[in-house]
């Protein structure tokens, strides 16, 4: 008999449906540009509800949000231009391996595993 089970979070999405969405920025991002050409990202930090409620018994206020700040370097940059809204992943995998002289399944590991983080951050979402 299994007491504790554990939820299956997370919704499979086959790779074709994956690499046919088009990813999108955050809406509540801070984007800026370092002397160096590179991508300077500041966003409000989500904070659980039950981390909120510790927080304030413990004398923190509700009202204090909290800002993260992330700065990406070059190939990240090059990346997050071409999120855009309209581009499928597919179209930025197809892009990014031309810019940079890579074979195409690197470049798709290499650019959907940045997607997922960004998403996984709340900087991404996929539409």
């Amino acid at each position: 008999m299994i007491v504790f089970k554990k939820k299956n979070r997370q919704s499979h999405m086959t790779r074709a449906a994956a690499l046919n969405c088009r990813p999108a920025k955050s809406l509540h991002i801070t984007e800026s540009r370092l002397e160096t050409g590179e991508v300077f990202l500041e966003y409000p930090l989500t904070v659980r509800p039950w981390l909120a409620a510790v927080a304030k018994r413990l004398g923190k206020s509700d009202d204090v949000v909290q800002i993260k700040k992330l700065q990406l370097d070059a190939m990240g940059t090059a990346v997050w231009d071409l999120v855009d809204g309209h581009r499928s992943v597919r179209r930025i995998v197809k892009i990014f391996a031309e810019t940079h002289r890579l074979d195409n399944k690197e470049a798709e590991v290499s650019v959907t595993s940045f997607i997922r983080e960004l998403g996984q951050r709340g900087l991404l979402g996929l539409q």
